[in-house]
């Protein structure tokens, strides 16, 4: 799922997940995958709903966050890069208009369900990233 917004506030994430929770209402838990932004606390819903409702948001929701130094691995990452080579890259005049070419991209990626092969193994990383982890001695 895809959407366009103006901005990128506390507010806008909050009603991402709630048209994340509707699209998903026969689901009992929703595992989202995102990166550590700032809106991407309790405390967006908080602020934008009422208590009863934020708690039932958060609660229809895993989060799972991706590591700070592995964008590059981050599979919504990944996919935003699609978006862009495939979709954005031209000159578009208003927000309704990326709107538009945005979901027919989205529309097209879903229906032909499009995946992603990750090759990187986990011995890969513990290589690459080993700076990130802490050395464990006898």
């Amino acid at each position: 799922m895809v959407k366009i917004t103006g901005r990128r506030t506390k507010q806008d994430w909050a009603y991402y997940l709630e048209d994340i929770a509707v699209q998903y209402e026969n689901v009992d838990k929703i595992t989202l995958v995102m990166d550590n932004l700032n809106t991407h606390i309790p405390g967006s819903l908080y602020e934008t709903f009422p208590p009863p409702k934020a708690k039932a948001l958060w609660d229809r929701f895993e989060f799972v966050y991706t590591p700070k130094h592995g964008s590059w691995l981050n599979i919504a990452e990944i996919e935003l890069s699609v978006l862009t080579a495939q979709c954005l890259k031209k000159r578009m005049d208003n927000i309704e208009a990326v709107k538009k070419e945005v979901m027919a991209w989205q529309n097209f990626r879903n229906n032909k369900n499009s995946k992603i092969n990750c090759q990187f193994t986990t011995s890969d990383a513990r290589i690459k990233l080993s700076r990130l982890y802490p050395t464990i001695e006898d």
